[in-house]
């Protein structure tokens, strides 16, 4: 689990490609996707600069309640949320809070069958959208 709790996976694909693969591959699971912001697009509209910046707010009740069972404040990392974001080197990237350190964070042990089970549906689903080959549509 790492320390600050996000999990950064690179992917080789341009931040709209790489978002569109993470919705796709997110309806494909029977997933709800709940909003996509785009954070450039709202920067633009302030007349600020940023980076290609997108939020995926999607989820799934059967898997995050028991989370919310076990502590109802959970819900204020939930629905889940994957950042694709790239960088100064135009390097694209996912970014995402590791279920297990969300969890521990709200008093649930960190090895609950819930967080592991959606820790582990969010390593998969991030891991098929970076890589080349695993796109479902």
């Amino acid at each position: 689990m790492p320390a600050n709790g996000l999990v950064t996976v690179r992917s080789p694909y341009s931040p709209e490609e790489t978002m569109n693969r993470l919705e796709a591959e997110v309806a494909c699971r029977g997933m709800k996707v709940f909003a996509r912001i785009d954070h450039a697009a709202s920067a633009e509209a302030a007349g600020l600069g940023l980076q290609p910046t997108e939020l995926l707010v999607f989820g799934d009740a059967r898997g995050s309640t028991p989370l919310m069972q076990a502590a109802r404040p959970v819900g204020v990392d939930l629905p889940l949320r994957v950042l694709v974001w790239q960088d100064e080197a135009r390097a694209t990237w996912l970014t995402y809070n590791d279920p297990c350190w969300v969890a521990q964070r709200h008093g649930v042990s960190g090895s609950a069958p819930a967080a592991v089970t959606i820790a582990a549906t969010l390593g998969d689903l991030v891991a098929a959208t970076a890589h080349p080959g695993a796109y479902p549509g």
